[in-house]
């Protein structure tokens, strides 16, 4: 299947501006959301992997979602991912579980300074990086997808 790249951001409607004060006079052009995803594993280390994704400047983050194919494993019930913007991978969700197969959707949960981030991912593009519980039995397995609004804040 081909694709087709933008240089973004990409927005989309059919008024471009406001004339008038109905609706179909008034601007209705919005923002395309966009999604990056690369596979991940359990990796048994204290050092975050650095993912290939990278959320553009000024973006809103509209979900993170990890789909488990195999569940997370400790020997110390240590059976949680972190997901940030540098090697601490903190900035963005703090450690959620994921011991389970499924979809489990991670969130800057009631952090004032994570939910901050989300909204704005700031003035440079952020690369994603992850950190999985250190002490595992059986390496999990799945594939985490981020979602976003490309450049909404700028």
């Amino acid at each position: 299947m081909g694709a087709t790249t933008f240089t973004g951001p990409v927005k989309a409607g059919t008024v471009l501006n406001t004339t008038g004060t109905t609706v179909g006079t008034l601007k209705n052009v919005g923002y395309v959301e966009l999604a990056q995803s690369q596979a991940i594993t359990q990796t048994g280390s204290a050092t975050a992997l650095a993912t290939n994704i990278v959320i553009p400047a000024n973006s809103t983050i509209t979900s993170i979602d990890l789909f488990v194919t195999t569940a997370w494993s400790s020997a110390t019930t240590t059976y949680t991912i972190s997901v940030g913007t540098s090697a601490t991978a903190t900035e963005l969700v703090a450690a959620s579980n994921v011991n389970t197969v499924g979809r489990q959707a991670l969130n800057p949960g009631t952090d004032a300074t994570k939910t901050a981030a989300w909204i704005n991912t700031g003035p440079t593009d952020d690369r994603i990086y992850v950190l999985s519980g250190a002490n595992n039995v059986t390496n999990g397995a799945g594939t985490l997808v981020v979602r976003y609004i490309q450049g909404i804040n700028a």
